[in-house]
């Protein structure tokens, strides 16, 4: 299959989701879910981050949050009924209580700066209001519309402010009586004091004003007989009565002035009062706090007169910061790009959406290794995997995913099912009860180990074991590319039945997955089928410590991860179980084509794998995950290399890794199936420095691009010199790249020095 590169002029698009698909995807995230302690407040402080700024010593910013929230910090601090310390998480701990947030709320007042400066220069609204009454919810709700910039008159029985606060918030201590009084005494606010409040100063005061808002007290007088709370609007047009809501104590005052206010203001503009107008009062919060390590605390004791700076400081220390993180603690990936998952998969969703111009999260969506992780950590069960490939489906279906990103993986996957793919059943037999399938990984790194396992399973099975080298499908699959996994899976059925529907016995965790859904016979791991026969007789005995990496592919098969490690146990190995192992483990960087998008990426994710077990020998059962973390240094061996005594494979590059396969096949053929199998041998001599290796290893040119390259070479003769350096270049367009050698010429033949590519078409005339 020839694969062609985007077009540029043809612009399509297909919706990811529906607006109901996106938003029940992205509710399962719960990470901006507010703290328990934030939610229980009806006046919508940050608890959580006050806490912060209190265990840092910001007593001035956690002062401005309280002063945010109401005209009258001091009385919430001292009146407050505090549902926030009562749902605070370290109150479940056997033996701990909660913070002590009322106590943290008098400290920040005490402790810190009030805010300097006159602010923003605010225009006076042309609508006025009036409040009548000395409860503190009207105190409050007065303030409230000043604050609004609405001209507000306050008519009041009390002589004087000082009387006027003293009544609302009789708790309070001097101290706290004298700056509340300050605090209302420098409010834009038209207070009346010594007001009869009859119902003759109402008729006469409200005839003018836009907004009215008045006591309960007042209101029973103004309509007597009626149920105070049954009275919502006052007069026709704009004038309104603004009431309490329900609320009781300290708290519900303000929170029910704070609501007032917001009515008084939607009024005020001509809009309906009850809509829009968010969430209000206490919330429900469906937050997730692993409590796994937090310890039990007692609260700091409050001294007479507060707390000191350091009694605050050690109190607010003792919150956790409840926040849901689970999903980032095991994905290298999401670590990587800081996001969680629900914003990923709104950017993610909006790419999928454009139709012209860069598609910038190409790169992350690719980045994802579709490994299934975060659905096992998260508590809701998020599924960044089906996002992001349903994203690379979409972007492929759309022409908006350049092939370039996985072109080197389909080819490579395209190779081992042409040149490298072999499907014959053992000699002696036409249809097989069993076929060995090792997986394409196996083929390229590790050879030897292929040929030991089948040659054992002939050995020691009866019925004939059939052997099939090839690739599954995953990497068209993760690729996003429906047509040649489609491909893939018709030439895999067509084989399988050739051989007559065999069980299927599987050298790799992904391979059987995929098996799984081609064929309706068994399809099984060797690890089972070697404990049934036993460890053949070349098994190592270690007596060692290891740590073992469970593969992604066989995340939710605890039957194959339970058969591995009784393998493991069975070879000599302890094993160290941790935090991060079985369904939990993180994949190595291969799953998802991440290492050929993202290097970086697949970097990570290798060594956070290896971050669990520092310095021990890392045993895996799928040969790419043997690969992936032999190349980021640690002594990573399969357990099949354990199992027959092979000698371990290096991290052999691409070129090898296809060389491998060609030569697996061609001995296979010879040893087991007597054809003689001839390459034809290069008529010019090709050498490769160690220096161009090495950039071919990361540029993924193969050796036979450079063959390519040079064959072109010799029949066009077409070369630049570059006289400074001595060497010849030369290019040769194969598919959608461009290669160009860089090389020196002798009799004998080429050394190349330096190689690399593009997709640019040049054109010489």
């Amino acid at each position: 299959m020839d694969f062609t590169e985007r077009s540029t002029r043809i612009y399509r698009t297909k919706q990811l989701y529906t607006k109901d698909e996106l938003e029940s995807r992205e509710s399962l995230c719960v990470h901006e879910q507010p703290a328990f302690c934030t939610a229980a407040c009806p006046m919508k402080l940050d608890a959580r981050e006050f806490a912060r700024l209190c265990a840092g010593g910001d007593f001035t910013a956690a002062r401005a949050m309280l002063e945010r929230i109401t005209p009258f910090p001091l009385i919430l601090a001292c009146g407050c009924s505090a549902p926030c310390a009562g749902r605070c998480r370290l109150g479940e701990l056997p033996g701990g209580e909660g913070l002590d947030f009322p106590a943290l709320e008098r400290a920040a007042m005490r402790l810190g700066s009030p805010q300097t400066g006159r602010g923003l220069l605010k225009f006076k609204k042309k609508k006025t209001a009036a409040v009548f009454g000395s409860e503190l919810f009207t105190l409050a709700a007065a303030a409230e519309l000043a604050r609004k910039s609405y001209p507000t008159s306050l008519y009041v029985r009390e002589s004087d402010a000082r009387s006027l606060v003293a009544a609302c918030a009789p708790f309070l201590c001097p101290e706290d009586l004298d700056a509340e009084t300050a605090r209302l005494l420098a409010m834009d606010l038209d207070v009346h004091y010594s007001c009869a409040l009859t119902p003759e100063l109402f008729e006469r005061e409200s005839a003018s004003r836009d907004l009215l808002c008045v006591s309960r007290e007042y209101l029973a007088l103004l309509s007597p007989g009626e149920e105070p709370d049954s009275v919502t609007l006052l007069c026709p047009g704009l004038g309104a009565l603004a009431r309490p809501a329900g609320g009781s104590g300290v708290l519900g005052a303000l929170c029910d002035a704070r609501r007032a206010g917001v009515s008084a203001d939607r009024l005020a503009q001509g809009m309906d009062p009850a809509t829009l107008r968010g969430e209000e009062g206490a919330v429900e919060s469906r937050l997730y706090t692993d409590l796994s390590s937090a310890e039990a605390s007692r609260r700091v004791s409050e001294p007479e007169g507060g707390y000191s700076a350091g009694e605050a400081r050690d109190e607010a220390a003792r919150c956790i910061q409840c926040e849901c993180v689970e999903c980032l603690k095991g994905c290298a990936y999401l670590r990587h790009y800081d996001k969680f998952p629900r914003i990923l998969t709104r950017e993610i969703y909006n790419n999928a959406g454009i139709i012209m111009g860069d598609h910038m999260m190409n790169k992350a969506l690719n980045s994802c290794a579709l490994c299934g992780q975060c659905t096992v950590v998260c508590p809701n069960g998020y599924d960044m995997a089906e996002i992001c490939l349903s994203a690379r489906e979409n972007m492929v279906a759309t022409g908006k995913m350049s092939l370039a990103v996985h072109e080197f993986a389909l080819y490579d996957q395209i190779f081992s099912n042409t040149e490298g793919f072999l499907a014959r059943p053992q000699p002696g037999h036409e249809r097989c009860k069993y076929l060995f399938f090792p997986g394409c990984q196996a083929a390229a790194i590790a050879p030897e180990v292929v040929i030991k396992a089948y040659s054992d399973l002939c050995r020691r099975l009866e019925g004939g074991v059939a052997l099939m080298l090839g690739c599954c499908g995953a990497i068209s699959r993760w690729a996003g590319r429906g047509e040649l996994t489609g491909e893939t899976d018709e030439q895999l059925r067509s084989a399988l039945s050739a051989l007559g529907d065999p069980e299927i016995i599987a050298a790799c965790p992904t391979c059987a997955v995929n098996l799984r859904s081609l064929s309706s016979a068994p399809v099984r791991g060797i690890w089972n089928t070697l404990l049934e026969l036993g460890l053949p007789e070349t098994a190592s005995h270690a007596g060692a410590t290891a740590a073992l990496h469970d593969s992604c592919g066989a995340r939710g098969d605890a039957h194959t991860q339970s058969a591995v490690r009784e393998i493991v146990r069975r070879l000599g190995f302890a094993l160290g179980e941790g935090e991060w192992s079985g369904d939990r483990s993180p994949c190595c960087g291969y799953g998802g084509l991440v290492s050929y998008a993202n290097p970086d990426v697949a970097s990570e994710l290798a060594r956070s794998c290896l971050s669990t077990a520092p310095g021990q020998p890392q045993i895996t059962y799928c040969m790419a995950c043997r690969d992936r973390l032999a190349r980021e240094g640690a002594q990573s061996v399969h357990i099949l290399e354990l199992v027959y005594g092979a000698q371990a494979a290096q991290t052999p590059g691409i070129s090898e890794k296809r060389r491998n396969r060609l030569l697996l096949k061609q001995s296979l053929l010879r040893d087991i199936w007597g054809e003689d199998v001839k390459n034809e041998p290069l008529d010019f001599r090709l050498e490769i420095t160690g220096e161009a290796r090495a950039l071919m290893e990361q540029r993924m040119i193969l050796d036979t691009d450079i063959t390519a390259v040079m064959r072109h070479y010799r029949e066009s003769g077409e070369a630049v010199l570059d006289a400074e350096s001595g060497l010849l270049s030369t290019r040769c367009r194969l598919g959608n790249v461009t290669f160009w050698v860089k090389f020196t010429e002798d009799a004998e033949g080429y050394t190349v020095h330096r190689a690399y590519s593009h997709r640019m078409t040049v054109e010489t005339r």
